[in-house]
């Protein structure tokens, strides 16, 4: 067996050895890319328990993957990892709306996640495709998106400063701009 600390591996190798349960690789790939899903979560309405939950929805998802004698990797394990913690934790967030703050609530089916983790993983060009959709987006619907989920703006401020009447229809205006950019998003990804 190869002397995991002292010499790198290539990522088939890797895959071979997780598939044969190498609990030292294991340790070290999860120990190695939980702070790429905590940054995530953190800088998309969460915390730190939040984003050790997802981890752990990650890293068994990819557990189960693994198990699977057809399952075939075709990106880097950070990669693969971060894109199953980003959709976990992309539909836990969409469920979560309700009067403009964030809740959680439990933990979505796994086997949904898998589906859209797959076709997202496999997908070339998927971060390319958001930016042309933000693009193709414009505004005000672009800068609203941007205020909410990377500025991090309350729906009263994003009101205030578009001049929404109230929250209420920042609100919908943000749920109508973000269902035409999810349909943006599908089509560029095809594309």
């Amino acid at each position: 067996m190869v002397n995991m600390q002292n010499h790198p591996i290539s990522a088939d190798d890797e895959i071979a050895q997780l598939k044969l349960g190498n609990e030292f690789l294991y340790r070290k790939i999860y120990k190695e890319n939980f702070q790429l899903v905590l940054k995530l979560v953190l800088s998309n309405h969460g915390d730190e328990e939040d984003a050790r939950d997802i981890y752990q929805e990650t890293f068994i998802v990819f557990y189960e993957k693994l198990k699977q004698d057809d399952f075939k990797l075709t990106c880097a394990i950070p990669t693969y990892l971060y894109s199953v913690a980003r959709n976990l934790w992309y539909k836990r967030l969409r469920k979560l709306q309700y009067d403009g703050v964030l809740k959680l609530k439990e933990t979505m089916d796994a086997e949904d996640v898998e589906e859209d983790v797959e076709a997202h993983v496999t997908r070339e060009g998927f971060m390319t495709s958001i930016e042309r959709s933000l693009e193709q987006l414009g505004d005000p619907c672009c800068s609203i998106l941007k205020d909410f989920f990377y500025n991090k703006l309350s729906m009263d401020e994003i009101a205030l400063k578009f001049g929404y009447t109230n929250s209420d229809n920042a609100k919908n205006q943000k749920y109508k701009c973000f269902n035409r950019f999810k349909k943006l998003v599908l089509v560029n990804g095809r594309a």
